[in-house]
């Protein structure tokens, strides 16, 4: 199975590009992991919430294929504890699937089209993270969902 997480915007903190980076790296051990930036849409202040989002999801839906099961980071979408998503991980590995998309939004979140081809939500906290830390901790969930499977001590119980 292939990870594939996807985000609107560049990250302009160097410090979280390098421990997304790093954690980016260690997954390589576990699975095939990569990390799609679409840039941000230019002259989006000309645009209304609903445009931004609309043409956000067209470059969304642009970088997915019709066999991925999409997965949107999403405040109203379901939690789990880490042993739960590595659980999760490992039953979508056992389903088959090909490729596993994650996607982070924009500022607005997404549009209905990408909602209809979303299998499912996700959401990290009930708090609100900058959509830059939401990043480093899908990914470094991920790689702390792998190391609870492979029984490594990354993860104390």
């Amino acid at each position: 199975m292939e990870i594939k997480l996807i985000a609107i915007g560049k990250t302009d903190k160097v410090e979280l590009d390098l421990l997304i980076k790093s954690y980016q790296k260690r997954l390589t051990h576990y699975v095939r992991f990569s990390f799609e930036i679409i840039p941000d849409l230019k002259n989006s202040k000309n645009l209304s919430e609903t445009l931004q989002k609309d043409e956000e999801g067209k470059l969304i839906l642009s970088k997915t294929s019709s066999s991925d099961q999409i997965i949107l980071l999403d405040e109203n979408g379901k939690e789990f504890n880490s042993l739960g998503f590595s659980k999760f991980l490992q039953k979508q590995m056992n389903s088959g699937l090909k490729r596993l998309v994650l996607v982070i939004g924009g500022p607005y979140g997404f549009s209905e089209a990408v909602y209809k081809k979303a299998s499912s939500k996700l959401a990290l906290s009930k708090m609100t993270f900058s959509h830059q830390m939401v990043r480093l901790f899908v990914v470094e969930q991920i790689y702390r969902g792998f190391t609870i499977l492979k029984n490594e001590p990354y993860h104390h119980r």
